[in-house]
């Protein structure tokens, strides 16, 4: 199936990680002929992205910024408009969480950090990117939520509210989109085996792995890459504000 996406423009945040689902993304978008921008804090692991992908023949660079800081955000999409002339896609992928514990012992600053990193952080992005395909009247936007948005996880309150903030977020953007040409999803991953599951401590995985998994393994990240390819494609430009779970 053509998907269409041969010579558009995708860019990934939290593609730094060599074990994350932002690097699958970036590699089936890149299998399906777009140009990338590897964005990531990280950026040494955003140059060894870009690098890898720039190998099977299409343009990729590597942009760094904290998507918490909206200046870092704006500086990151102004360097792909310069070296692209646009970007068609956009794929909200960096995330992260404290570590898992009861609500009562949460503080505010662990609140703060998770809300602003899952939630906030992508809607810098968003902010960012949006308004030149406004203008130009196309582009996609795929934002990735958790499970955990739609069906809580116990000692991860802040972290699930976050993502389930994320999963409005996309309906709501959607419905203000759709009549400029722009398609706004989601997909809630289940729980891979990359780099973010390894912070979580084993005991919390261990309960959690046999709820998570409902196909007798984890999600990978090429899992989450088809899916993002799927939604950012010209043959889905129908599906709009939908949360899809993997």
């Amino acid at each position: 199936m053509d998907l269409g996406l041969k010579g558009k423009v995708a860019l990934v945040t939290g593609a730094g990680s060599q074990r994350g689902f932002g690097r699958g993304i970036v590699q089936v978008l890149a299998k399906e002929g777009c140009d990338i921008a590897a964005c990531d804090i990280d950026i040494n692991g955003a140059e060894q992205t870009a690098a890898e992908i720039a190998q099977t023949g299409v343009r990729a660079i590597a942009v760094k910024a904290d998507i918490t800081n909206s200046a870092e955000v704006k500086d990151a999409v102004k360097k792909a408009l310069d070296e692209f002339g646009r970007i068609d896609i956009l794929v909200n992928n960096a995330g992260g969480s404290t570590p898992p514990q009861s609500f009562v012992d949460t503080t505010e600053e662990e609140w703060a950090k998770d809300i602003n990193l899952n939630l906030i952080g992508m809607t810098h992005c968003t902010r960012a990117v949006l308004p030149q395909m406004i203008e130009r009247g196309s582009g996609s936007i795929v934002n990735i939520s958790s499970i955990g948005g739609i069906m809580g996880t116990p000692g991860g309150t802040a972290y699930t509210s976050a993502k389930a903030g994320v999963i409005i977020f996309t309906r709501s953007l959607a419905q203000e989109t759709a009549n400029a040409g722009i398609s706004v999803n989601c997909i809630a991953p289940s729980l891979g085996n990359t780099a973010f599951y390894d912070e979580f401590p084993k005991e919390f995985t261990d309960s959690f792995v046999g709820k998570a998994v409902e196909a007798g393994r984890f999600v990978t990240p090429e899992d989450i890459g088809n899916a993002v390819a799927f939604l950012a494609s010209d043959i889905s430009n129908r599906i709009m504000g939908q949360c899809l779970n993997v």
